[in-house]
């Protein structure tokens, strides 16, 4: 693992010789163990040791210079430095970076969760396990192509010439499964699960299994149906992922760079149903990659996105905020350019449910479990998106597996559609969210 005071020290004692007076650096190592299995067997078994730093270097026209290095022992540190000053010369000139203005702010509870690592044996018998009672569940479940049990030890680290120094490790254990269906005359059908803990003993394996085998029965027997009009229930990860793909909605670069939905008027306007509330929150007790601190080195907090419908917040890197005369929110992504991404969503409502919208009792409702093509099948600029789904026609609480459908609309005119925002969420590896009712979705089916 990284000692991130050594490769301090490195850079300042590089950084003295260079002549160099303002850098920061942000770097991560990984140790990971993964395994696979196929029919009882062990198919593949890596284990690697990732490191990754990048080095940014200001000159005395304040311009700055990246690299990026895998080498952190002094000679490397030297190198990285040397070369970002020689870059500084051609950096970009129109609102170059600073260091963020809380880099140095104290973080509270910073405490590395560290879980000794299970031995590969042990992983390697939970998996086939896993696939065994997979594959015994049901007569039409033919194999397992896709799975995998990991673990990993990450650290991270971010410095910079006026004395910042964070450090912080996590551990973590993830399970993936995928299934797939052979039938004579039917279409293969498949469903995926995976759950994600500190480590392998907290690891809800028997979860996993259980949600990938409840699914993939339920796909077995398919029909078509009618294209039309739809109430659309989103599952957690679906509404998620939706979420995800225009985030640019609340993304502060995304608005600078005229890339989003949204302008810097915006703030303020209402933007979805009142009854959404979105937060982007690092820090949430259910984020298992929760994050103190980011590419920049500032803090991480809760940042409230949307409330009662109304867009109330954007997220932002120290260049952002600066521009837009507000404050960091801890989402920057330091490189070649700084970016800004989310963490962790938490979406709610702070109405009660309507008992109306009831699974067990609505009709003709379509259940979305996972929308697919979402790198191909979004217009993030327009709104508009068109994507192929998995899910089940519902009849009260009757389920059919639909056979092949697309769902199709423009997102903001979705948002304002949600009608209902069910109270029990679910825990996924992007955030908290309960299933979401959508009113009059255009739905391409049969």
């Amino acid at each position: 693992m990284l000692n991130t005071e050594t490769i301090a020290n490195y850079a300042q004692n590089s950084a003295k010789k260079l002549g160099i007076n303002k850098y920061d650096i942000y770097g991560s190592s990984i140790d990971e163990t993964s395994v696979e299995v196929n029919h009882g067997e062990p198919k593949q078994v890596q284990a690697s040791n990732r490191s990754s730093v990048i080095v940014r270097v200001w000159n005395e026209k304040g311009t700055v210079g990246v690299t990026t290095t895998t080498d952190l022992d002094e000679l490397g540190i030297k190198l990285a430095l040397e070369t970002a000053k020689e870059a500084s010369t051609f950096g970009n000139t129109e609102n170059p970076p600073e260091f963020s203005p809380e880099a140095k702010v104290t973080i509270e509870n910073t405490v590395d969760e560290i879980v000794e690592p299970a031995e590969v044996p042990i992983l390697i018998d939970t998996l086939i396990k896993a696939e065994k009672s997979l594959l015994e569940a049901h007569p039409a479940i033919q194999g397992v192509p896709y799975n995998g049990l990991s673990q990993e030890d990450i650290k991270r680290f971010y410095l910079n010439s006026e004395g910042s120094l964070r450090q912080e490790g996590r551990s973590y254990a993830v399970i993936y499964l995928y299934s797939r269906t052979e039938e004579e005359g039917k279409k293969p059908r498949g469903a995926s699960a995976m759950k994600i803990s500190r480590g392998l003993e907290t690891l809800d394996v028997d979860g996993c299994l259980k949600e990938v085998t409840e699914k993939t029965i339920s796909h077995i027997n398919y029909r078509t149906i009618p294209s039309g009009k739809y109430t659309i229930v989103f599952s957690p990860k679906a509404f998620l992922s939706l979420i995800s793909a225009f985030s640019n909605l609340f993304n502060a670069q995304n608005i600078l760079d005229n890339q989003s939905l949204s302008n810097r008027d915006s703030v303020g306007k209402q933007v979805a149903s009142p009854l959404l509330c979105l937060s982007d929150d690092a820090l949430h007790p259910d984020n298992i990659g929760g994050e103190t601190f980011d590419g920049e080195g500032t803090p991480t907090r809760r940042v409230e996105l949307i409330k009662d419908g109304v867009l109330t917040g954007l997220l932002h890197s120290a260049g952002t905020a600066k521009r837009m005369n507000a404050q960091p929110t801890g989402n920057a992504n330091i490189g070649a350019k700084v970016t800004v991404g989310s963490h962790f969503y938490h979406v709610f409502s702070n109405s009660e449910a309507d008992p109306q919208y009831n699974l067990d009792e609505a009709e003709n409702v379509i259940l979305i479990d996972k929308l697919q093509a979402l790198h191909a099948g979004v217009n993030t600029l327009q709104g508009s998106f068109s994507l192929p789904f998995d899910g089940w026609l519902v009849n009260k609480g009757e389920l059919t597996s639909i056979d092949a459908a697309t769902v199709a609309g423009d997102y903001l005119t979705l948002l304002k559609s949600i009608v209902c925002i069910e109270s029990e969420a679910e825990v996924t590896p992007g955030g908290v969210c309960p299933r979401v009712w959508v009113s009059d979705l255009s739905v391409t089916g049969e």
